[in-house]
């Protein structure tokens, strides 16, 4: 487990089975074959709800810093050949600094609203270094997608996990836990509502 008085968190909707995203992701679909009609309609239905019915959802953006896959980052793969800056337009919700795994090195992008993207090309434990010295005593948000969490899980490095359970299969896709050994968890918190289950499970020695 990472050192430090910050803990590292992920939050992450799932289905059923499992499955964090579809296949066929695309720039149009981000979040693959989910049902929907695109942008992962039916996956995150529960969030578009809002925080007055999922008080969870006020949560995502305490950490101080945030890690993320390039693939959740968005859709260009290989060298940087076109400008992208995330899916969430010129003022993104982090309001700190965010770590981006690729393995195409560029240059960090500031953003408004104090999000600065930072592209780490040397692994996972390197963008927790850095993560760890942005939040100070702050939390750090492993933030997706199912693939980097899936490598943090693996490697020791995530304290709670935080997961949003929307009620439906897809059969196929992204999976959380993929690849991953056996884990001890201990529950802490659990809330449903007719669009989610909410659980929060502390990750055991």
């Amino acid at each position: 487990m990472t050192t430090g008085t910050g803990k590292v968190t992920c939050d992450l909707t799932i289905t059923l089975d499992g499955c964090a995203a579809g296949h066929n992701q695309s720039e149009q679909r981000p979040f693959g074959d989910d049902g929907g009609d695109g942008w992962g309609d039916r996956l995150h239905a529960w969030y578009v709800e809002g925080p007055e019915k999922h008080p969870e959802i006020s949560w995502m953006m305490t950490a101080k810093a945030f890690i993320m896959g390039r693939n959740m980052f968005g859709p260009v793969r290989g060298e940087w050949d076109r400008e992208w800056n995330g899916w969430w337009g010129d003022n993104p919700p982090y309001h700190g600094s965010v770590f981006v795994l690729t393995n195409y090195p560029r240059d960090p992008q500031p953003m408004d609203g104090g999000t600065t993207f930072y592209f780490v090309t040397d692994g996972i434990e390197a963008a927790m270094k850095r993560a760890r010295e942005a939040a100070g005593d702050g939390d750090i948000s492993i933030h997706g997608g199912a693939t980097t969490v899936n490598q943090y899980l693996a490697a020791g490095l995530i304290n709670e996990m935080r997961l949003h359970i929307v009620p439906f299969t897809l059969g196929a896709g992204t999976r959380l836990f993929d690849g991953v050994p056996p884990l001890n968890l201990e529950q802490v918190y659990s809330r449903s509502s007719d669009s989610a289950q909410h659980v929060t499970y502390r990750v055991l020695p």
